[in-house]
């Protein structure tokens, strides 16, 4: 199935993990994926390995400017835009007592207010085109709190309400833009890993994790991947404003 043949798709964060694979399954199903990462190298390699219909950009979501350069680069050059994926985040350890308040503005920056500027700059580009799909990256954690991840939380819950805002605002507004947002619990991805590789035991961490899923198991980024792709696409073309976990079940619980 090519869901997404003739259509243009920006993706954020996508040198690895979940915005790789978001990348590889648009890309899969005919969008031409634009690879955007603050990692050159990274994201070069996902665009090479993709080959024709992928390039990649560089971007650092928290500067507005180059948001501007880059989304503007696309459409002068492919004469649209038609899925925004803000994927890239940033997570820090730490308890509201023991976060710095350093930590907790790089996390929001990245998180929270990448995600707005890249919203508002693709409703600026869309809009005229009569439509498009944003889905935002959030986590299981901007709905639960983890009293470890304070800023992590704080950042993922701004994303799932603001989220609610900007399509609420595009469907009123008569843009056609759909704005949802996306909530895995633990995938396997290189922020995970890092996590699991700062504890004492990395291997019981692993595996306390994967418990706590009612699945059993830690989640993989095309289990993302393929939400992200049901979001962006005509299929949920009457999916506005909500949230859709990818967690295994933890939230049932």
């Amino acid at each position: 199935m090519r869901r997404f043949e003739g259509k243009v798709a920006v993706i954020t964060g996508a040198g690895s993990g979940l915005g790789a694979a978001s990348a590889r399954r648009l890309h899969a199903e005919g969008a031409v994926v634009v690879i955007t990462d603050r990692v050159r190298d990274r994201g070069e390699v996902v665009a090479a390995e993709l080959g024709e219909r992928a390039e990649f950009r560089a971007l650092d979501v928290t500067q507005e400017a180059e948001w501007i350069e880059v989304l503007d680069a696309v459409v002068a050059k492919h004469g649209r835009l038609d899925v925004l994926v803000n994927n890239a985040g940033v997570g820090v350890v730490g308890d509201v007592e023991s976060t710095t308040l350093e930590q907790w503005r790089f996390v929001h920056a990245v998180n929270t207010e990448g995600t707005f500027l890249g919203c508002k700059h693709a409703i600026r580009l869309m809009k005229p085109r009569g439509g498009g799909s944003i889905v935002n990256v959030s986590s299981v954690a901007g709905m639960i709190g983890a009293p470890n991840l304070a800023a992590y939380c704080s950042s993922k819950g701004g994303v799932r309400t603001f989220t609610k805002s900007a399509a609420i605002h595009c469907a009123k507004s008569g843009y056609g833009i759909r704005v949802n947002s996306v909530h895995p619990a633990f995938i396997d991805t290189p922020m995970v890993d890092k996590m699991v590789q700062g504890s004492k035991d990395p291997e019981k961490a692993k595996a306390n994790l994967a418990k706590s899923i009612p699945l059993g198991r830690i989640g993989d980024p095309e289990d993302v991947a393929a939400a992200v792709a049901y979001l962006a696409s005509d299929d949920a073309k009457f999916v506005t404003g909500t949230e859709l976990l990818v967690d295994g079940g933890m939230l049932a619980i």
